[in-house]
């Protein structure tokens, strides 16, 4: 079995700081992409940033030069540090993994619980 479990969301002022973490565990083999989304209620969720298992990453226009994503292939952990946040980045945001269990498997998408993170203006 694979856990994805996120940590560091929380309330935050405009202009703040966070950062998210999130861990892998279980029986894992490899991890190939990972990414964070961020979900609104009513709203689709959507993809905020993604690292590839080479450290290629990409993220949405939204928040380009103001988040980072980076990950310690060693822990199975994935970090998205947040910086000068806004209002409109107050969301739930999900931890994805594309992760295979066995040599001999292909890899599977996994989502994190999510956690809360709002920013008051």
């Amino acid at each position: 079995q694979v856990q994805l479990v996120e940590s560091g969301g929380g309330l935050v002022q405009a202009g703040g700081s966070l950062r998210l973490s999130c861990a892998a565990s279980g029986s894992i083999f490899s991890i190939n992409d990972i990414a964070w989304h961020r979900q609104t209620p009513g709203n689709q969720r959507e993809l905020v940033a993604v690292i590839t298992s080479g450290g290629i990453t990409n993220y949405a226009d939204s928040v380009k030069d103001r988040f980072t994503i980076s990950r310690d292939n060693a822990k199975n952990t994935v970090y998205l540090q947040m910086s000068s946040l806004k209002p409109e980045d107050t969301a739930v945001y999900y931890c994805y993994a594309q992760i295979k269990r066995l040599p001999w498997t292909g890899y599977i998408a996994y989502w994190g619980q999510g956690i809360q993170v709002t920013v008051s203006s």
